[in-house]
């Protein structure tokens, strides 16, 4: 069960297209995940046509829209939405990626987008996406059975949309469609028993708090 969403105000914001382009890769991804986040989308979504056609409604009279009405041939127009569906269907195929002992999907949003080589750092794989915007890095990375990844804070924020698996840290255990959103307000250490597949978007690069991991600091940029 899906446990960690974006809030009401990220949701706003991705209908609105405000999001820079990478949170709304990761947002739409989740959403695609969610049957709870797909519902409020939805909602949003209608509240605000209400309020464009609230705003633009005119003075048409009912006369003139009815007769608008009865030259429509709604027959063609439900055939052209059904031959729509049916290839936007087809277009939107899930695509299966295997990394280590790892299958998973890919997310509709990111079929059409590039990945490059997997990179090996121990029990941790990175698969950086061929899309960036400004500062943020758009990641595919896989966390081996029993892998952990250092305990570390941010510099910028970091979003993490769990795709297959699970991991845990210190505020909780997170499962397969939950979204989290973390800054440097944030110290943590991801472990996985089972392994897991997430997707990744940071706007700079890790901090390693404890121990030895702190002399790979110059190095945190790549593991996200």
């Amino acid at each position: 069960m899906i446990k960690h969403h974006p809030n009401d105000a990220i949701l706003k914001n991705f209908v609105d297209g405000t999001l820079a382009d990478s949170v709304s890769l990761i947002v739409s991804s989740h959403v695609e995940l969610c049957e709870h986040c797909q519902a409020k989308v939805q909602q949003i979504t209608a509240n605000a046509a209400d309020s464009v056609f609230d705003e633009q409604q005119t003075a048409t009279s009912n006369e003139v829209v009815s007769f608008l009405a009865d030259d429509i041939d709604f027959d063609v127009i439900d055939q052209i939405t059904a031959d729509l569906s049916q290839s936007i269907e087809v277009e939107s195929k899930a695509e299966q990626v295997t990394v280590a002992d790892t299958t998973f999907t890919i997310p509709r949003a990111l079929s059409s987008i590039a990945r490059k080589d997997w990179m090996n750092l121990g029990k941790i794989s990175r698969a950086r996406l061929d899309f960036e915007d400004d500062a943020h890095h758009t990641s595919l990375l896989h966390i081996d059975k029993d892998g952990q990844v250092p305990c570390h804070t941010h510099k910028g924020f970091e979003i993490t949309l769990l795709l297959e698996g699970s991991f845990e840290d210190e505020m909780g255990v997170y499962n397969k469609g939950d979204f989290i959103w973390l800054d440097g307000n944030h110290t943590h250490q991801p472990a996985t028993k089972e392994g897991c597949v997430c997707l990744t978007v940071s706007s700079d690069a890790l901090y390693f708090t404890k121990g030895v991991s702190q002399l790979f600091n110059p190095l945190g940029k790549y593991i996200y």
